[in-house]
């Protein structure tokens, strides 16, 4: 029987807390029932199994960045608002590297498709109108900054950046500096050599 009060609310909850403690990789369904000092099988009647655990991490961290990115570029543009969008990435990994491991897994289309991750994409895509930045360009542009602030961020908790000088914050300053510069600087796409 289920223990009173566990809903997948709750669970998921509780599941992204471990996550942030042990790793999203060892989050389990049966780590959870262990926190829960209940058996497995009453989390089944609550959550699938453990992909559907995940993927409801993956789910809950992906909208709390969208919450905390939505209030931080409120007012901003241009490079104020790089900064406070790459800064809210960055910010949260470090607060929840579990929850920020989870919201890199890699969701079945239609769960992506009404997931939070939807809403990163606008911001993102909103931020990139402030540097005139139109398609197929604008999509060039996502995929950069998602591909730098994603890639540095997950190098530093790696700990990849720790065993050499300059600091890591005048690295990610300097970062964001050059990004400003290229966005600004899109260049222009190479014509077809084929005709």
């Amino acid at each position: 029987m289920a223990r009173v009060g566990l809903t997948p609310e709750r669970l998921t909850e509780a599941g992204a807390e471990l996550a942030d403690e042990v790793g999203f990789e060892q989050v389990t369904v049966s780590a959870l029932a262990r926190r829960f000092d209940v058996r497995v099988a009453s989390l089944y009647s609550h959550v699938r199994n453990s992909h559907d655990l995940k993927t409801r991490i993956a789910l809950l961290a992906l909208t709390e960045m969208a919450d905390r990115a939505a209030e931080a570029l409120a007012g901003r543009a241009g490079k104020d608002a790089l900064a406070a969008l790459a800064n809210v990435y960055r910010d949260y990994a470090r607060e929840h590297p579990g929850r920020y491991s989870a919201a890199q897994l890699r969701l079945d289309p239609q769960a992506a498709a009404a997931s939070a991750g939807v809403r990163h994409a606008q911001m993102t895509r909103a931020l990139l109108r402030g540097y005139d930045l139109t398609e197929p360009d604008q999509t060039h542009a996502v995929r950069l900054l998602g591909s730098v602030f994603h890639g540095y961020v997950s190098l530093e908790l790696g700990g990849g950046f720790s065993h050499s000088a300059p600091d890591t914050e005048e690295t990610w300053a300097r970062i964001l500096d050059a990004l400003d510069t290229l966005l600004r600087n899109w260049p222009v796409a190479p014509t077809d050599p084929r005709g």
